[in-house]
């Protein structure tokens, strides 16, 4: 290691020490002043601490005996703190564990990259002052979905790698791999939308209603929205509410197709951003004229988008939809995708709009792009047809926003 190197890493261990130990001192005249006798070292026992690492690790660079050797000479030191602790019914560690990650700066940002040290050092600072913050934090979980939740990392981070990338499945072009890929993505832009919902938005009004639930599904978004209708005092929030879903949907689509065929993506994103601007401001009329209406909130179902039935069905539906789209495809080309594209615009269109993505068929990128945008503009005839059919009268201007919408995307579609 070069002079200058090792100064710089030498100069950042004992700043970054430094600073810690300032804060630990922050953090005991502010939570414990009265115990500050008893705490684990001072400013410039931090600052020592992280030198002593520094120089335990590069006496030995390849062999970490010095170095092991000396975290375990502080923690039986520690340890002697910690039995006065408990006389005193005191049974905190955080300042030992702190103090460990100070001892590990030296060998951190020699061996890593010098954000990850920057990062450590930033997240200590933080947890040190949101002690109150998350003490007085209480958030309502519920435990099944935090069980459902680590069965789905299980399935993307343990299961997902193991599954093969190169062996495609016969007839359909595509692996396992990249099927399960494709659930894990939407299942997760699906969770994030829900979270946000249930957790940062308990209290949300009408039209932050709409906008978050568009992300997870317009379609559910809309009926819900619908059946609820009778309960508002009029029906232009109602309205904005509905069509920021369908505005949703068109950013949702954009970005799911970024993510899985870029070319498809360049040629939807121009008419969806234009649609999606379309209803912006339909969102924007309708909201000012029913903005002095103050009880319109409505809460959707709680329901979690993460469960693994809905998972495994969306996978099947993933398959089903590719295996009827290279029959039609292989059979009438792009006119039959075209109106297969306007008849699974009357169901769940994620299946059907992933399958076109991430499939393999014998058509260009401007005939997938094309089915695409059929499908969602058939989708916004179904909702309209679903405004009017649960929401009655209060339904009218919105189901004519979103016919409108849907004939327009639809014409797009069959032009490209």
């Amino acid at each position: 290691m070069e002079i200058n190197e090792l100064l710089i890493d030498f100069i950042a261990t004992t700043v970054f020490s430094f600073l810690i130990g300032l804060e630990v001192k922050a953090y005991g005249l502010k939570f414990h002043e009265n115990d500050i006798k008893t705490f684990f070292g001072t400013t410039r026992t931090y600052t020592f601490i992280g030198i002593v690492g520094f120089i335990f690790y590069i006496l030995e660079p390849n062999n970490f005996f010095i170095f092991i050797a000396g975290f375990i000479s502080i923690t039986v030191l520690y340890t002697m703190l910690f039995n006065k602790l408990l006389e005193n019914k005191k049974n905190s560690i955080v300042l030992f564990l702190v103090a460990m990650i100070v001892y590990s700066f030296g060998a951190l940002i020699d061996i890593f990259p010098f954000w990850l040290a920057s990062l450590i050092f930033v997240v200590i600072i933080f947890l040190l002052n949101a002690k109150n913050k998350l003490f007085n934090f209480k958030l309502k979980i519920n435990i099944y979905e935090l069980e459902t939740l680590g069965k789905i990392i299980l399935l993307s981070a343990v299961v997902l790698p193991l599954l093969p990338k190169d062996t495609t499945i016969p007839y359909l072009g595509i692996s396992l791999y990249k099927i399960w890929l494709t659930v894990v993505v939407i299942s997760t832009i699906s969770y994030l939308s829900y979270i946000v919902q249930k957790y940062i938005f308990p209290s949300k009004g009408l039209l932050l209603t709409g906008v978050l639930g568009g992300l997870y599904s317009s379609t559910a978004t809309t009926v819900v929205l619908s059946k609820k209708s009778q309960c508002l005092e009029n029906s232009d929030m109602f309205t904005a509410s509905i069509v920021s879903a369908t505005l949703m949907m068109y950013l949702r689509l954009s970005v799911i197709a970024a993510i899985f065929n870029m070319e498809v993506f360049k040629i939807i994103v121009y008419p969806f951003l234009a649609f999606a601007v379309i209803c912006l401001i339909i969102v924007g009329i309708y909201y000012k004229k029913g903005s002095h209406i103050v009880n319109n909130n409505v809460e959707l179902e709680d329901s979690n988008p993460l469960e693994l039935g809905t998972a495994f069905v969306f996978a099947f539906l993933f398959v089903v939809t590719m295996l009827i789209t290279n029959l039609v495809v292989n059979s009438f080309g792009t006119t039959g995708l075209n109106i297969l594209s306007v008849i699974i615009g009357f169901t769940d269109i994620d299946p059907f709009i992933l399958s076109l993505l991430a499939g393999n068929y014998n058509i260009d990128s401007l005939s997938i792009a094309g089915a695409i945008i059929i499908a969602a503009g058939s989708n916004n005839i179904l909702k309209a047809l679903y405004t009017v059919w649960f929401g009655k009268k209060k339904a009218i201007s919105s189901s004519i926003c979103l016919m409108v919408l849907g004939i327009l995307t639809i014409f797009v579609g069959l032009i490209l």
